[in-house]
């Protein structure tokens, strides 16, 4: 009863806190777009698209994303509810899944969320990992819904990176934030099991060469 009520009580007051500190704290970095023509091409077709990005984003994936009208799928799990609030708190609405629990059922929610004409958004590695290796959400939400793919992915100068299995990162104060859009990829029409494999190695490739170009903006190879 105790933990309840306690998880109960830290719901309310993280995700409100979180989201006031982050507010200040990613307003003091310099923030540079990268691959805004894609971002642009996909603007001008008027239609929704599907964000995907590396988990490790995910801090100031939300925040850059706070002016977009669209659809976060956020795991299932008790973690997870904090990340859904925190999205929530940003202006995105939520769908709960995961590969192990309720996955076919978020991704479902999200193609009627996205042929109503709302923008999605999947984690690329999903809430487990591994680490930087695509899992078929986004490539199934493409193919249903006919909406391109625009990866997304950002490097920074200084920051502190967790001991999680993606090696979350937080942008320090007043550091340097790269974000990029990468080419967006077209999926065709219901395609079938031997096709999926295919679409996700080539998505994956472009979230992970997008990494490269994204990390060697700080001199490194990697987070």
């Amino acid at each position: 009863m105790k933990d309840g009520l306690l998880y109960r009580v830290s719901l309310r007051v993280v995700p409100f806190v979180f989201v006031w500190l982050t507010r200040i704290w990613f307003s003091t970095c310099r923030i540079r777009t990268h691959g805004q023509e894609y971002r642009d091409q996909i603007d001008e077709s008027k239609d929704p698209f599907v964000a995907t990005f590396w988990h490790y984003t995910i801090f100031f994936i939300f925040y850059f994303m706070r002016k977009e009208s669209g659809v976060a799928m956020v795991s299932a799990s008790r973690d997870g509810e904090y990340i859904s609030r925190v999205a929530n708190k940003f202006g995105l609405e939520t769908v709960r899944g995961s590969r192990k629990k309720g996955g076919m059922r978020a991704i479902k929610g999200l193609i009627r969320y996205v042929r109503e004409g709302r923008n999605a958004a999947i984690v690329a590695d999903g809430s487990q990992g591994p680490a930087r290796v695509l899992q078929a959400g986004s490539i199934v939400l493409a193919s249903r819904t006919g909406t391109p793919v625009l990866p997304m992915l950002w490097s920074c100068s200084r920051y502190k990176r967790f001991g999680s299995w993606d090696g979350t990162v937080l942008p320090y104060p007043f550091s340097r934030i790269d974000f990029f859009y990468g080419e967006p990829l077209n999926v065709p029409p219901k395609i079938k099991a031997e096709e999926m494999g295919k679409y996700r190695l080539i998505l994956e490739k472009r979230l992970n060469d997008l990494y490269v170009k994204a990390w060697k903006q700080q001199g490194r190879t990697e987070h």
